[in-house]
């Protein structure tokens, strides 16, 4: 038995009772392998069915290139429910490198587990990053067998990737992916973080890794745009799941007849292929006519000594629709000044981007892996009213 939180784990006892299957299934390759959650955090979750195909394919295009082996020792720090635990997991699986799991994604834990096993390699998202920034004594611990630090599935502030390249030097990488193409889809590698050059590159999520095609696309008309203009990241590979597990409807909307998974990211590729995304399509705020991605206010927020935590949100307006307005945690012993970050912000930002109105609250609502909830803080101000979304 397994004790976890004070309650028995009955895995294990339920396990032992079963009688041995003797037959052996032969799956084909486009039957579902697993199927996981979408994260929810513009709407209700969504079951992706992953193929036994499209987990392959991932598996193979996502190893190439970071020296994964029978000698890799990778550490699971996300959970299995989560594509960033299982479909990192099975890249180690694929290559029979050693596994070192975790029961969940403790900071302090997954910083002992790195010094003492020896980790090469792992993969987290920004809030646990954040978290282990501030452990104390993280700088003091030998992380010298690392050589692959992997971070995605949300946004990094840049206060926290300054931190974080200071504690993990030359090994850190970006990636974007998404469930419905079974992880992975781009690459930010550790070059780009460490050339002072390329600085502002960090805010982009990389390029197409192997066996990826990405397009970005106008989203009312999916014609692909010119470059350096916004639009809907699409993608296409042989990842893309078999679709959603009794939303055929949903399937449908999401996935082209010739491939292309419409990833309802908003986004722009530059004339050197990497990808910048901006934000949810669903989260973008349209305040008289002008598209305002809460992205960029966040990046600008996230910079305020007095701010731990930020999120910016479209709330009702008479005159423009909506407008932004920002929710905010306060950093450990300091009392935020609405006034102050208002006009910080102005200084920063184009009038009509700056947030109206900021709250701030004791934490931002999140999901298991770590994302705000977008939609759980707007739907206090959009009771009673229908919120316009592309």
């Amino acid at each position: 038995m397994i004790r976890v939180g004070g309650a028995d784990d009955e895995y294990e006892a339920w396990l032992a009772a079963q009688a041995p299957d003797a037959g052996v299934y032969s799956a084909a390759a486009d039957d579902c392998f697993v199927q996981l959650y979408t994260s929810g955090t513009t709407g209700f979750p969504k079951g992706a069915m992953l193929t036994h195909r499209s987990m392959m394919a991932h598996s193979r295009n996502a190893s190439e290139g970071q020296s994964f082996g029978p000698d890799a020792r990778v550490q699971i720090a996300m959970p299995l429910f989560h594509v960033g635990g299982t479909s990192y997991a099975l890249i180690a699986v694929s290559e029979g490198a050693h596994l070192f799991m975790m029961r969940m994604p403790d900071p302090a834990v997954a910083l002992t587990m790195l010094e003492a096993e020896k980790i090469t390699h792992t993969f987290y998202v920004p809030a646990l990053m954040a978290a282990m920034t501030q452990v104390p004594g993280a700088a003091d611990r030998d992380y010298s067998a690392l050589k692959s630090l992997s971070y995605g599935a949300s946004p990094m502030p840049l206060p926290v990737m300054r931190a974080s390249l200071k504690l993990f030097p030359g090994v850190m990488q970006q990636v974007y992916g998404m469930t419905e193409q079974s992880g992975m889809v781009t690459v930010l590698g550790p070059a780009d973080h460490a050339d002072p050059a390329l600085a502002h590159r960090l805010v982009s999520a990389g390029k197409p890794i192997s066996g990826v095609e990405i397009e970005i696309r106008d989203p009312a008309t999916g014609k692909p745009v010119a470059t350096g203009e916004a639009g809907e990241i699409c993608v296409r590979s042989e990842q893309l799941m078999g679709g959603y597990w009794g939303k055929p409807e949903a399937t449908v909307a999401a996935m082209t007849p010739d491939g292309w998974l419409r990833s309802g990211d908003g986004g722009h590729m530059d004339a050197d292929g990497y990808i910048y995304v901006t934000d949810r399509i669903k989260d973008m705020i349209i305040s008289g006519g002008e598209n305002i991605y809460p992205a960029e206010i966040e990046r600008v927020l996230a910079e305020h000594l007095s701010l731990q935590d930020v999120a910016v949100i479209g709330v009702p307006d008479e005159r423009w629709g909506e407008v932004p307005k920002a929710v905010v945690v306060a950093a450990p012993g300091v009392s935020v000044d609405v006034e102050q970050v208002l006009a910080w912000c102005r200084e920063r930002l184009a009038a009509f981007k700056c947030p109206k109105t900021i709250d701030v609250v004791a934490e931002l609502p999140r999901n298991p892996t770590g994302k705000i909830l977008k939609k759980d803080l707007r739907k206090p101000y959009w009771e009673g009213r229908e919120r316009q979304v592309v």
